[in-house]
């Protein structure tokens, strides 16, 4: 088992449009509290677990109450917008089904489990991700690579053998320090830093490259 091969995806960035919506919910809250948005803010939170970043929306931002209120809030706010319907990628239910015909495939998400598991929902892929996981299950977030190497354990893949489909700075970093093959697609919101990027070991323009020819390459090549 040790030595199988998995492809681990990101989520929000990566699968599903989403992460502008986290920063027009987050600005929002403080928006109604009349505090001003640090220019660091959102790149900053992108791959932060759920403790990470609702401790930052109330230590940093400055949000009205505790860390617990923050994340109620924006957890509650996101999941309206996922009621109201959830924006995917092109190509995302396709690219996670071309790579589950070759290879185990597992989600290591930033996400609460409540939004994991309606995103999985809507884009009926329940069923095909051997395992999903959120970092607010773990003891810390990307750029940690606590969640893919704890993504690769439950595949029972080896993480050097293994690929992660990734878009944002945190995510990157943190699959590269689990060991694992990088490709990066880099999103419209938000897009990593260029020193980011040239961590990653394959960078492509959207999800229709994901290939299986290009993820064997990759595999072959380590």
């Amino acid at each position: 088992m040790a030595g199988m091969s998995a492809v681990v995806f990101d989520m929000d960035g990566t699968l599903t449009d989403t992460e502008h919506v986290w920063d027009v919910v987050r600005r929002g809250l403080a928006g109604a509290e009349g505090l001003p948005w640090p220019a660091e803010a959102s790149r900053a939170m992108m791959g932060m677990s759920t403790q990470e970043w609702s401790a930052y929306l109330s230590d940093v931002v400055g949000l009205a109450g505790d860390a617990d209120d923050a994340a109620r809030r924006t957890i509650g706010a996101m999941v309206a917008h996922y009621e109201a319907g959830l924006d995917l990628l092109p190509g995302a239910v396709a690219a996670v089904r071309r790579m589950a015909g070759r290879w185990p495939v597992g989600l290591a998400s930033s996400s609460p489990r409540v939004l994991i598991d309606a995103a999985v929902h809507a884009m009926g892929l329940d069923g095909v991700f051997g395992t999903t996981l959120s970092t607010e299950e773990l003891q810390a977030g990307k750029p940690s690579p606590d969640v893919y190497l704890e993504a690769c354990r439950r595949l029972g893949a080896d993480p050097v053998r293994s690929v992660a489909v990734e878009d944002a700075h945190n995510g990157i970093l943190s699959a590269r320090a689990a060991g694992l093959a990088v490709i990066a697609i880099p999103p419209h919101f938000n897009p990593p830093p260029a020193k980011t990027l040239a961590l990653a070991d394959l960078v492509l323009d959207s999800l229709d490259e994901l290939t299986a020819d290009r993820v064997s390459a990759l595999l072959e090549a380590r």
